[in-house]
């Protein structure tokens, strides 16, 4: 096993700033699309007018970045994007998905990105307590633990350890974080698990039994909740203050969770 990596993404990049990752930026966002595409066939997604300003935005330092949100009876809030400077070091990209609060199968997280290797995260992020409910558990996170374990001792993956303690808390026993270099190998690992994950995923909505109506709320509430805190504490935030600004920052975060959304919430 490597060594975890607990640097920040920003210290990453301080190291090789002016690294050309376009290449690699290029295959991380096909797999990020060919995802999308699942997506697109299995929902009837609608995009939200909020998004509209950011397809695309750039500023004048050369950054740039794509942001669209989606939402339909099923899917509460759907982020689909890519913000960075695929030539100089930094990209980072999102196909992030909450669910109506009508199942509560965990909603499912992916990103990636260059800082300059490779970041790697996926997720089920859990809807009820799995310390309490270990039903819930072995449904949604045994069958991931096995490609945990893969990864965890493959001498090309680094964990990618967080210095601030929230981003660890939102991860569960057998989220995929991880730092790896760009290679051919390792770009078809990532693209093999990323489908494998969304996959799985899809099978459990499509089998999933109603959740109670009286715990409906509550479980949209926690939902957004967490969606809100995510996307405010995250400390790649500041490399976004530094591309954009302030302002742009704000507006693209509140945009990320769905602050300002027009679409009815699903459920």
């Amino acid at each position: 096993m490597t060594k975890d990596t607990t640097r920040s993404i920003a210290e990453m990049i301080e190291d090789r700033p002016a690294v050309d990752n376009q290449e690699a930026f290029d295959a991380l966002w096909h797999i990020t699309s060919e995802l999308k595409a699942k997506v697109d066939a299995r929902f009837d997604l609608t995009m939200d007018p909020c998004s509209a300003e950011f397809q695309p935005y750039h500023s004048s330092t050369g950054a740039k970045g794509f942001l669209s949100t989606f939402a339909d009876p099923e899917i509460d809030w759907l982020v689909y994007s890519w913000i960075g400077t695929p030539q100089t070091s930094f990209t980072n990209m999102h196909l992030t998905i909450s669910l109506g609060p009508q199942i509560d199968v965990p909603n499912f997280g992916f990103a990636l990105g260059t800082a300059p290797d490779i970041f790697m995260y996926m997720d089920y992020l859990p809807r009820t307590d799995p310390w309490t409910d270990m039903a819930y558990f072995d449904t949604y996170y045994e069958p991931a633990n096995a490609r945990f374990l893969q990864l965890r001792n493959d001498s090309r993956f680094s964990p990618f350890v967080s210095q601030d303690a929230s981003m660890r808390l939102y991860q569960s026993p057998t989220s995929l974080c991880f730092m790896v270099p760009p290679t051919d190998e390792t770009l078809a690992l990532i693209r093999e698990t990323a489908h494998e994950m969304l996959d799985r995923w899809l099978v459990w909505v499509d089998s999933a039994d109603p959740s109670p109506v009286a715990d409906r709320p509550a479980i949209a509430q926690r939902d957004e909740y967490i969606r809100r805190t995510v996307a405010e504490r995250d400390p790649a935030n500041a490399i976004a203050v530094r591309l954009f600004g302030q302002e742009m920052t704000d507006r693209l975060i509140r945009t990320l969770w769905g602050g300002n959304r027009t679409l009815p919430r699903a459920g």
